[in-house]
């Protein structure tokens, strides 16, 4: 059984949801108002748009700096060639070499400070990116999907009613198998394991059963009373241990129905009533 519910609160806008019905996993059921989300998502996302408009943009200063150095590295090399042949002299080629070295120092200093610059711009965006994913999931969240294949059980909420985040909205199961909860003696447990095929008898009416074949699925460690569904209270005070044997369900087994037990090959089989 699953009781399915809301991750956000809000007006329930949608619900096509009916005890009995049978739903599809992730079929959507149900849809959360999420007008409020929305327009939060808007602000935020101006915002986010407003600050971005402020970063810094390097790169026409960067050109103009980087087309200064080519000139220097271009004028350089003529100088040496006329160096060699006497026409220039060395000193104006050293001139040339300090200036390219102030130039890179601003090149350096200028990419440094529009860095640092945009990095704080981008520190204010990260919250805001972070509140906006975080609105985002919310308004997933708020198309509600159905978990499993199975039969509505039970319905707690209707459309046009507010859900509360965790409130369940209806109950679901899958009925095409069922488990069956019975109880043994600790003189019968060693007579029994996992996997084991049994027979299982439930009342088709009152003069006769029906008969199914289950399967041993799991087998309690520890011992505990029999639980007050028992009839007699002489049996209620005996120590037993719960097994769960698991049934196809051919529409005739519901919840909480009684059943009956026999564990194939065994002299003393024991029946044991159904939890």
């Amino acid at each position: 059984e699953y009781n399915v519910a809301s991750e956000v609160p809000g007006k329930i806008i949608k619900f096509e949801v009916s005890e009995g019905q049978e739903l599809k996993k992730n079929q959507i059921v149900a849809v959360i108002d999420t007008v409020l989300l929305h327009s939060q998502k808007k602000v935020l996302s101006a915002n986010i748009k407003a600050i971005k408009s402020k970063l810094q943009n390097v790169k026409p200063e960067l050109e103009v700096l980087a087309e200064q150095k080519r000139h220097i590295l271009h004028e350089k090399e003529r100088l040496q060639k006329l160096v060699e042949g006497n026409a220039a002299t060395q000193k104006q080629v050293d001139d040339l070499d300090s200036q390219l070295r102030v130039l890179e120092k601003r090149i350096a200093a200028t990419k440094s400070k529009v860095s640092d610059i945009n990095r704080g711009i981008m520190a204010q965006i990260s919250p805001l990116k972070a509140q906006l994913e975080q609105v985002n999931e919310r308004i997933n969240k708020s198309i509600i999907r159905n978990p499993i294949d199975g039969q509505v059980l039970a319905v707690y909420k209707r459309e046009g009613e507010i859900a509360g985040a965790g409130m369940p909205l209806y109950k679901i199961a899958d009925l095409s198998h069922i488990d069956l909860k019975v109880y043994v003696t600790g003189a019968q447990l060693p007579h029994i394991k996992l996997n084991q095929r049994v027979k299982v008898f439930i009342d088709e009416d009152k003069e006769t059963n029906k008969k199914y074949e289950g399967k041993i699925t799991w087998i309690s460690d520890k011992a505990e009373f029999t639980p007050k569904t028992i009839q007699t209270k002489e049996e209620r005070v005996n120590l037993v241990y719960a097994v769960k044997i698991n049934l196809k369900n051919d529409g005739s087994m519901k919840i909480g129905m009684p059943g009956e037990v026999i564990f194939e090959n065994r002299e003393d089989n024991p029946s044991s009533d159904a939890k």
